[in-house]
């Protein structure tokens, strides 16, 4: 960032934003020189790279040398590093903190090195955001953000190291705390509410502050959609105590225990307000939550939160709270490893969400995956070798085409795999526009195979439309390949609620409907399942169990107690856990297997 920490906002944020990705080619190469130049004496490096003393470094010969690599090849340096040892293993900076991955998507949490500098870049892109939204949207200076956020508490590494998410590191920064005093970050949750560590006490007091200034707030959100939608659930259960709270003006029960949450609400509930508690009880007692979000905050011009990916299945839910009437807004693309881009125009649907690649991020390479509309992957195991010529610049990769993302960052990650899958959709200038598509390490398999995140998630897609025309809504889903018969099958894991809010149960919908489902989410896989489960018959029907209403919160909370951040928990597609698999299956009312094989053809 040279420096220019906090300089870029409003109009110069966009002119900023215009010059990189004018001479993307130009600041992708000054980005690696730096990496290189900074980084050129580590223990890492010098294994690849002749010339330990050199004063200059040729891309080429990086690209050549240096290879494409997975987790397992950069943690046996991390995990020095957390014992101990110097920062200059990898990189020439101090390593300030490990940032956990989510630890849903593929197993375990990761720590990925972050360095001081990191801060600055992740604030150099929040700092685009809302620039680009008001070229679209007015107004917006003129109230109040209920934004919700999380942190998680942190743990340390051997010799102290801080351990703890992106998100927290970033709201307990510095950056964050002495954020600009303007309209666009006017928030209604207080930040003692935000860096409170009880999930419960935060979102409580969050939303109560929300609900307070309900006339104020034009922006509605959160990181994740699936957080946004566990905190509608949550004001279902305990908006009576906040309407209490609000029309005595006071916290008189035992829920808020934190000293800096009740200090902060003290001023907010400073006075009683029974006809602001009035309002709100009428609303929130009706029979029906559609449009809920609407009626509680009736001046909100769109909802913010990740709905790509596997986050795209909370939008039939989202649009159900809204009555769609407010935009979802996808804002940006990031992770523990490196941010990554924006979103340039936030009011496209979210079938269309796509993300321009900023160039001063780090330095980006792509593994081709497919073109023309389709995908695969050839190299089956993550852990395989990826050759390094087949890896393409940033800004040569070719509109339709799809690829896995490889990242270099100043923090001491060299061509690392992220492990995303992203189709080029366009370009902005010389910088590439890309759609997320999925996790390409997120599969179900039982023979030959190989079920992705995006094939599961479009089978679903097509499945639950069959519930429409019952008032019926698929709230959650998550899979698992159960090889306990013989042959194996797949297991989808359905929570479904019809549209009066009421759970839906067995008598309600037709066991031919739910088969029907079976068949459908079959039918959309792709030809390898079709001829396992069809002419090999080394697949078992797909089955379908409908789980209690909850369940997926419940299973959010086991993951949160075992580590995972409510910021960026997802709920994973794929579930390995016995845990999980036990929760899961305590809560099933009723079980559907597919009637009849899918159409295959040789």
């Amino acid at each position: 960032m040279d420096g220019k920490k906090l300089e870029y906002k409003g109009e110069e944020a966009l002119k900023e934003l215009e010059k990189l990705t004018a001479n993307a080619a130009q600041v992708q190469e000054e980005i690696l020189k730096r990496i290189l130049m900074q980084n050129k004496g580590t223990e890492y490096l010098n294994k690849y790279l002749p010339g330990e003393g050199s004063t200059t470094f040729n891309v080429q010969q990086y690209k050549r040398l240096v290879p494409v690599i997975t987790y397992k090849d950069i943690h046996p340096y991390i995990q020095r590093i957390s014992n101990g040892e110097n920062s200059n293993l990898i990189t020439a900076q101090p390593i300030i903190e490990m940032l956990c991955s989510s630890g849903t998507s593929a197993g375990e949490p990761k720590l990925m090195p972050s360095i001081e500098e990191d801060l600055d870049r992740r604030t150099f892109l929040y700092n685009l955001i809302m620039p680009i939204i008001n070229q679209y949207v007015d107004g917006l200076d003129e109230g109040k953000a209920m934004y919700l956020y999380f942190v998680k508490a942190e743990m340390s590494t051997p010799c102290g190291l801080p351990a703890r998410t992106v998100l927290t590191s970033y709201y307990k920064s510095q950056h964050f705390k002495n954020r600009p005093h303007d309209p666009y970050n006017d928030f209604t949750s207080p930040d003692q509410a935000i860096l409170c560590f009880d999930s419960n006490q935060s979102m409580y007091c969050q939303l109560i502050s929300g609900l307070i200034h309900r006339h104020w707030v034009l922006r509605l959100g959160a990181v994740f959609a699936s957080a946004f939608l566990r905190a509608i659930s949550f004001l279902e259960r305990n908006w009576p105590n906040m309407c209490h709270d609000i029309r005595t003006g006071t916290l008189d029960h035992d829920m808020i225990t934190d000293p800096e949450c009740r200090l902060a609400l003290s001023g907010i509930l400073s006075l009683p307000q029974p006809i602001l508690a009035d309002e709100i009880e009428r609303i929130c007692s009706s029979n029906s939550w559609k449009g809920i979000l609407c009626r509680l905050w009736p001046k909100a011009k769109y909802i913010e939160a990740v709905i790509t990916g596997s986050m795209s299945q909370y939008i039939p839910s989202l649009e159900y709270y809204s009555d769609r009437k407010l935009p979802l807004v996808c804002t940006m693309y990031a992770s523990s490893e490196c941010y990554f881009g924006v979103n340039l125009k936030p009011l496209c649907k979210p079938a269309d969400v796509s993300f321009t690649i900023l160039p001063n991020m780090g330095y980006f390479e792509f593994i081709p995956l497919g073109v023309n509309g389709t995908w695969s992957i050839d190299l089956d195991d993550e852990e395989e070798e990826v050759p390094t010529n087949r890896l393409v610049d940033l800004v040569h990769v070719k509109v339709g085409s799809y690829y896995e993302l490889v990242v270099t960052t100043f923090a001491g990650l060299y061509r690392y795999r992220i492990g995303d899958v992203l189709q080029v959709t366009g370009f902005h200038n010389e910088a590439p526009q890309f759609k997320f598509i999925c996790r390409r390490n997120v599969v179900l398999s039982i023979d030959n195979d190989k079920t992705n995140e995006e094939d599961l998630h479009k089978s679903v897609t097509v499945a639950k439309k069959l519930l429409e025309p019952y008032n019926a809504l698929l709230v959650e889903y998550t899979s698992y390949a159960d090889a306990s018969t013989v042959p194996g099958h797949y297991v989808i894991y359905w929570e479904i609620i019809h549209n009066n809010n009421e759970t839906s149960s067995n008598s309600m919908l037709d066991p031919t409907v739910l088969e029907e489902c079976c068949v459908a989410v079959e039918e959309e896989l792709d030809y390898t399942y079709r001829r396992c489960r069809t002419h090999d018959k080394s697949v078992g029907p797909l089955e379908i169990r409908i789980v209690e209403a909850g369940t997926f919160e419940s299973l959010m909370d086991l993951f949160i107690n075992q580590g995972a951040s409510i910021n960026q928990y997802k709920a994973p597609r794929c579930i390995k856990s016995k845990a999980a698999l036990k929760l899961l299956n305590s809560n099933v009312k009723a079980s559907y297997f597919s009637p009849r094989d899918p159409a295959w053809n040789a």
